[in-house]
């Protein structure tokens, strides 16, 4: 590794450790590049100024996150509807890979989630729930034309985004073990599924 990506991977670790501790606002670059050995120049150097860094410290586990519940969607938009019978643990895999993709830089989601206000994440959670209702209306439009006389309920969808996101949420605030965390999460999806099928329509 040359000095130069040595010295930015010092100013990553020790941000991640000041943000995680202090937040995005009340995190000191002179103490981050005080504990990296550089001095503040370092900082605008590799990331221009405190928001470059902060982002460079979240961005590519959120980027991660983002990318499971894309390719997730984009298989269930090819999925044949009118065929699609509910199976227990039928989502358990989808639920594994979020699950993967939000523990393998626990420290940087929990960042994210609760030491962004400030910063260009803050209310990260309500960027995941719009992310959600994007794809779940596209969805729930094509499961409503399958039904005579249905649409889709709007507040509902929006709640169940809610939920789910939330039910994440609760698993990493509480369950620190990947593993159990994905055990926890397969029964929770299930509950979410069968509620969403039976709840997302209305009538017109």
């Amino acid at each position: 590794m040359s000095e130069q990506n040595e010295n930015r991977e010092k100013l990553l670790e020790c941000a991640k450790k000041e943000f995680l501790e202090k937040g995005f606002n009340k995190a000191s670059l002179r103490k981050i590049t005080s504990e990296a050995g550089l001095t503040t120049g370092a900082v605008y150097f590799f990331f221009k100024d405190k928001e470059g860094l902060f982002g460079a410290v979240v961005q590519k586990p959120l980027e991660m996150i983002e990318s499971v519940i894309s390719e997730h969607f984009r298989q269930d938009g090819e999925a044949d509807l009118a065929a699609y019978h509910h199976e227990k643990g039928d989502h358990d895999e989808f639920a594994a890979e979020l699950i993967d993709a939000m523990y393998d830089d626990y420290d940087a989601i929990m960042i994210l989630l609760h030491h962004a206000a400030g910063s260009e994440y803050e209310n990260i959670t309500d960027r995941f729930i719009a992310m959600l209702e994007k794809y779940y209306i596209v969805f729930a439009q094509r499961y409503a034309q399958l039904f005579e006389g249905k649409k889709v309920n709007m507040y509902m969808l929006h709640w169940f985004c809610h939920i789910q996101i939330g039910a994440f949420v609760h698993l990493l605030e509480h369950e620190p073990d990947k593993e159990k965390a994905k055990k926890h999460i397969s029964p929770i999806m299930d509950m979410l599924i069968k509620s969403w099928m039976e709840l997302i329509l209305e009538d017109e």
